[in-house]
């Protein structure tokens, strides 16, 4: 038995970025058809022609960042090696919330429900219209977005602890003192690890739209958190900068 540890992105892929679908099945015309509705949406689309595949890029949709987050899985149920209810099954097990679509041949009210009780959110029947299929994506993505909006209960990454709804924050078990926009630069960091952040698109998310000032706030506050955070600040393990783009988590 294969098992899929992930965890996904908690307020889905942040704003400003392409929201990543991936499309499993089997049948090459459709799973074609599926891909050229999706992108003329302007969704990033990942593809698996099987089930194994369908978990590898699910396992690798994680905290090691091989692979972007998913937004939304597209899973037929009739798959090579490994079938689409039973990811559905190890996903929803494993605590994963990204919403499911299932498709299928079959339509019964007796596989339907089936779908459904093993955690799909959705299930369409073959043979749909691309109109139909590309509106429940839709819909899908804008649940999982708002229900995003629930801040986690916590934010882990390494020897990282942060507490969003108790702004707390702890490095290796210690409680450190973080003013609030450090505390909400790291907040920032650890919901998207490994994304690199201009300045402009930090002042923007922390100091607000509205910020009038100098973008060298964003350097002063950096090297203060690494002062905090790191055990080199000259050689920074969690806030790397990133020659002409900015700085990345991780």
């Amino acid at each position: 038995m294969f098992s899929l540890e992930i965890t996904q992105n908690p307020s889905g892929t942040e704003i400003g970025q392409k929201r990543r679908i991936l499309v499993v099945e089997d049948e090459d015309l459709i799973r074609e058809m599926l891909l050229m509705a999706l992108q003329e949406q302007d969704y990033e689309v990942l593809t698996a022609a099987d089930g194994q595949k369908a978990v590898n890029i699910l396992k690798n949709a994680s905290n090691d960042n091989t692979e972007p987050f998913i937004d939304l899985v597209v899973l037929d149920i009739m798959l090579p090696l490994v079938n689409g209810l039973d990811i559905c099954r190890l996903l929803r097990h494993q605590g994963n919330p990204v919403p499911i679509l299932i498709l299928s041949a079959k339509g019964s009210e007796t596989d339907r429900v089936l779908g459904l009780e093993v955690g799909a959110d959705d299930y369409l029947t073959k043979p749909f219209s691309m109109r139909e299929f590309v509106a429940r994506c839709r819909a899908l993505l804008r649940r999982q977005r708002l229900s995003g909006l629930t801040q986690p209960p916590m934010l882990q990454y390494k020897e990282i602890t942060l507490y969003p709804q108790e702004c707390r924050v702890l490095l290796r078990k210690e409680e450190i003192n973080l003013a609030p926009k450090e505390f909400r630069i790291l907040e920032l960091f650890m919901s998207y690890p490994r994304r690199v952040w201009s300045r402009e698109q930090l002042l923007d998310q922390v100091w607000g739209p509205d910020f009038v000032g100098d973008s060298k706030t964003v350097d002063v506050h950096i090297r203060w958190m690494r002062e905090k955070l790191e055990k080199d600040p000259s050689r920074p393990e969690y806030i790397v900068t990133v020659r002409g783009f900015g700085y990345r988590f991780g």
